[in-house]
């Protein structure tokens, strides 16, 4: 891709297909002309229907949209014999109003909903932004989960599922400590797929078969996996139970699914404990507000009871500063801020207040983790189930 300050594009000829991703805030239409003659140039190369794909283009402010705008216009009368199709998330709403009011003025242009029904906090966890929380995390939880892999079932030689794999660091993970005879890394984000393949291409791992796909539907045979993990995902739907349903479906009987997931709000540190605590009470409230559930953890044994599994095991561990060095923890609750007080807070619309004292507590608990005799966690839940024989 091209790195244009805040924001990438990327032009697949193949696909005619132009995408923006990130965000336009330019002060003026001069910072973006370098943009407009892009498009405009990869228009010129497209016969049939040439694709903008804004899906991923999380902000754009005003002066962005104008120019946009006419120069998409400019296109459908210049080219009266070609279909412009803009792509949009059916996640984000504004995308969608923003530009059917320039599709309205062609015959020519058109909206196309980009999955407005797969999972309410889409936007944010797909976006690149969150690549460094993913990789953090998973360097961090591994030191436990290493160990407690086996205890959930998990050995050398097995044929193995990782749905929801994100940027695939897991994957890699247990095909390194585990030697699977077959191991699928299952997505909804090509992006994250792009990058897992990168990273594993990078690292001579070309035995991890990446696939894309919706988890709640997957597109694999029933019982084809003796193990199969789902970390940190059902928390994020709106849904879970539709994925644990297919999770079971793809497990052979006798085999075992694995989840983790998060209970947010028991987030601690000391010193200032109760500044931190205030904070991820807030923060699971943000992530409700947006249908998800990062206090899932502890449900987890109930949603895998309701699906069926028995012989169900769960452990809770917690990441701490004193796991490894203090500094990773601390660049894991960067990460967080990032996303949940630039993007979350953002689009809730939260009152500077409320916003200024969820950053507080994120800074406190990035402060406990650095400090000499601080303390600071992070809980997790891992639990699984045996699919009956």
């Amino acid at each position: 891709m091209i790195s244009k300050r805040a924001f990438d594009v990327e032009f697949n000829v193949n696909n005619q297909e132009f995408m923006i991703a990130g965000k336009l805030r330019p002060q003026n239409e001069a910072e973006i002309e370098g943009l407009l003659q892009e498009i405009d140039k990869a228009a010129a190369q497209v016969r049939g229907t040439f694709f903008l794909n804004v899906k991923r283009l999380a902000y754009l402010n005003s002066i962005a949209f104008r120019a946009l705008g006419r120069l998409i216009a400019d296109l459908a009368k210049r080219r009266f014999d070609m279909q412009f199709v803009i792509v949009t998330s059916g996640v984000l709403g504004w995308p969608t109003r923003k530009f059917s009011s320039i599709a309205q003025q062609s015959f020519n242009v058109s909206i196309a909903e980009y999955d407005k029904d797969f999972y309410p906090g889409q936007s944010f966890l797909e976006d690149g932004g969150f690549i460094p929380i993913l990789r953090t995390q998973t360097r961090l939880t591994w030191r436990h989960e290493r160990g407690i892999l086996p205890k959930h079932g998990l050995r050398a030689g097995m044929e193995i599922a990782d749905i929801c794999c994100g940027i695939g660091d897991f994957a890699m993970l247990m095909n390194r400590e585990f030697s699977p005879a077959r191991l699928l890394a299952l997505d909804h984000s090509r992006s994250s797929l792009d990058y897992a393949r990168k990273v594993a291409a990078e690292f001579g791992m070309t035995d991890i078969e990446y696939v894309h796909g919706d988890a709640s539907g997957i597109m694999i045979d029933d019982n084809s996996f003796d193990f199969v993990t789902c970390r940190h995902s059902l928390q994020i739907f709106d849904r879970p139970e539709l994925i644990v349903r297919e999770l079971f479906r793809i497990c052979k009987p006798g085999g075992r699914v694995y989840v983790t997931n998060e209970k947010i709000s028991q987030c601690f540190g000391e010193p200032r404990g109760e500044s931190i605590t205030a904070a991820y009470a807030e923060v699971a409230d943000l992530f409700a507000h947006f249908k998800m559930d990062l206090e899932f953890g502890p449900k987890s044994r109930r949603a895998l009871a309701d699906a069926g599994f028995d012989d169900i095991i769960i452990d809770s561990f917690t990441v701490a500063n004193t796991d490894g060095k203090p500094e990773e923890f601390a660049e894991m609750v960067t990460a967080w801020e990032d996303v949940f007080i630039n993007e979350m807070c953002r689009d809730r619309g939260d009152a500077p207040e409320r916003v200024a004292m969820i950053q507080r507590g994120l800074q406190d608990h990035m402060k406990a983790a650095l400090h000499p005799s601080g303390y600071a966690g992070w809980p997790v839940w891992a639990a699984s189930g045996r699919k009956p024989s």
